[in-house]
């Protein structure tokens, strides 16, 4: 029998709606894992290839402009930047994955460190990878999934773009993804479908966001 995930409830929405009017502060770029902040708050990382608009995203969750700041060039940002969510839960913004205007072996150098940190940070409450509504998974995206579903990391589908593209190809798409779901053992039952642009989905990613924190 299909298991399909529970409504998110009026009380849920609102809790998202009041930890996202609380404030968002941009705390630190690590380019290392020692530079990485000391803290009791759990953690939630937005994760994806590159140019699938993670900074867009984190900009529209918390209705800051400037917030996260997304580079020009794809693949350019090369740390992870963090953010304080109203001292309830940490924000990381990982460099994109899967293309890069650099050097072979800083790219791999970066890979390398976003692996240790996804498999090794114990306050990490969950990742949520982010898909181009457009593309849909790619190779690179389930590799990243089959690593977190080997590191027993919780991660989450976020569509996102959804915009640009017709309700006919979104819900071809979400039921293709939802399919791939099933068959990754840490990967969370919901799956969300958003647009930064016009500002759909965001309360029910924020609404995740809250239950987490709480």
């Amino acid at each position: 029998m299909e298991t399909k995930p529970e409504e998110l409830s009026p009380e849920q929405i609102e809790a998202g709606r009041k930890l996202f009017s609380g404030p968002c502060t941009f705390m630190l770029s690590a380019a290392r894992l020692d530079q990485l902040p000391v803290s009791e708050l759990g953690e939630i990382a937005f994760a994806g290839r590159s140019n699938v608009g993670k900074s867009s995203l984190i900009n529209a969750l918390t209705g800051k402009k400037n917030l996260a700041k997304a580079s020009n060039t794809p693949g350019r940002t090369q740390q992870l930047n963090y953010f304080n969510l109203g001292n309830q839960l940490l924000m990381v913004d990982l460099p994109g994955y899967g293309f890069a205007q650099a050097p072979e072996n800083l790219v791999r150098q970066w890979q390398k460190m976003i692996f240790t940190y996804l498999q090794g940070r114990v306050n990490l409450k969950r990742v949520f990878l982010l898909i181009d509504s457009r593309h849909g998974i790619k190779k690179v995206d389930e590799e990243i999934m089959k690593m977190l579903d080997a590191a027993a990391v919780t991660y989450q589908i976020v569509l996102t773009k959804t915009d640009k593209i017709s309700a006919r190809e979104l819900q071809k798409i979400i039921s293709e993804t939802n399919e791939k779901i099933k068959k990754h053992g840490a990967a969370h039952i919901r799956l969300l479908a958003t647009s930064s642009e016009k500002k759909q989905g965001l309360e029910e990613l924020r609404a995740e966001i809250a239950g987490i924190a709480q």
